[in-house]
């Protein structure tokens, strides 16, 4: 993720600021340009001072305080790039599940700004009805009778509005026995089931992918099953970057897809702060980094995993300095890393794909309480 400045006094910015916090300029993010820029009210719609372009208007979730995204050039109403993969949304009558919806669309908005980068191809449901990405956000009934699990299914991603809550996200974590869990670790992991189905299957890359991450065509339910009945094995971590990644090969490739999405927005990030290890204790050079590229565009992977590595052995030890866990608690083997960088050629190979066209707006539905919580 990059850091920002405000076009109109230079001030610091991230990605969520809705203001700057220095002059008040409302703030809109550009998505053709990957970028925020401050705006002005026009005759048309706004002016956004990063291009001086007038006519430009916010997505229909801007209503809501749910997105603070611009319309494609030339769109005056609708929603933006992100938001027209919404499908379900919760009841916003309640004004806690408009808070948990608000969360959500944080960690959405944090994945897309990835995939846009990527230029990876993204359908809605409009331009292909059975397959398109397409989000439900749901609550659980409230008489108690149904939870709704967080998965996907053939471009349908589910998330339950219940992870949004903090504390029951934590429970959760424990009782599953989980080193991390976030709405934006969900979301990352959820979509690359998605583009497992784009950029595996329907690109003939089986036979190279089941090289890497194993037979598929194993059964995914009984896999499933014997997974929470006996656990993971032993020696899990010598192959996979998380016990539940041992469940099946689709599971494997989901867990190793969200955290190459993890290491690559992070260390963006550092490259923004422009973060330097060198530790003088380190008189070998394996704790030595300097973060100063661009993730989101290497060819080569080893600088990753070179810059990678030093940075989390840092950041690990300045939390557990702070009485934390540790941020970043996986270990990055030889065969782990040998999955991340398939993941790596599959996103640049994605990427030069060309980009789907933006189809007309599929409306989010209507967030009637009926809907609220149903499978």
């Amino acid at each position: 993720m990059k850091l920002f400045v405000c076009q109109a006094c230079k001030n610091i910015l991230y990605f969520e600021n809705r203001s700057c916090g220095r002059c008040g300029h409302q703030l809109a993010f550009m998505p053709e340009r990957h970028t925020l820029s401050a705006i002005e009210p026009a005759d048309d719609g706004f002016r956004t001072l990063a291009d001086g372009r007038a006519g430009r208007f916010f997505c229909a979730n801007a209503e809501y305080d749910a997105c603070n995204w611009l319309l494609e050039i030339g769109e005056t109403a609708g929603f933006c790039r992100a938001c027209h993969h919404n499908g379900t949304i919760p009841n916003l009558s309640d004004p806690a599940q408009l808070a948990g919806w608000r969360e959500l669309e944080v960690a959405k908005h944090r994945l897309f700004y990835s995939l846009i980068r990527w230029k990876l191809p993204v359908k809605t449901r409009l331009e292909d009805p059975e397959h398109g990405l397409i989000f439900n956000f749901l609550a659980d009934d409230p008489a108690g009778q149904q939870k709704v699990l967080t998965g996907h299914d053939n471009g349908l991603i589910t998330i339950a509005l219940a992870e949004a809550d903090d504390f029951e996200r934590e429970r959760r974590r424990l009782q599953m026995d989980e080193p991390y869990r976030t709405l934006l670790g969900h979301f990352r992991h959820e979509v690359g089931h998605y583009f497992w189905d784009v950029l595996v299957r329907d690109a003939g890359k089986l036979d190279q992918c089941r090289a890497v991450f194993g037979d598929d065509s194993q059964d995914y339910g009984e896999a499933l099953k014997r997974h929470y009945d006996q656990g993971a094995p032993a020696n899990w971590q010598d192959n996979y970057v998380s016990a539940y990644a041992t469940t099946h090969p689709w599971e494997d490739f989901a867990e190793t897809w969200a955290h190459y999405l993890h290491i690559v927005d992070t260390l963006e990030m550092a490259s923004e702060f422009g973060i330097e290890i060198d530790p003088p204790a380190d008189q070998i050079g394996g704790l030595t980094a300097r973060v100063t590229f661009d993730p989101y565009v290497a060819e080569d992977f080893d600088a990753i995993v070179n810059a990678w590595l030093p940075f989390t052995f840092a950041m690990n030890s300045v939390a557990r300095a702070m009485g934390a866990r540790a941020l970043y608690p996986f270990i990055l083997t030889p065969p782990v890393i040998g999955k991340l960088g398939f993941i790596h050629q599959l996103v640049r190979q994605g990427g030069q794909q060309k980009s789907a066209t933006l189809a007309p707006e599929k409306p989010q539905a209507e967030p009637q309480q009926e809907e609220v919580g149903a499978a």
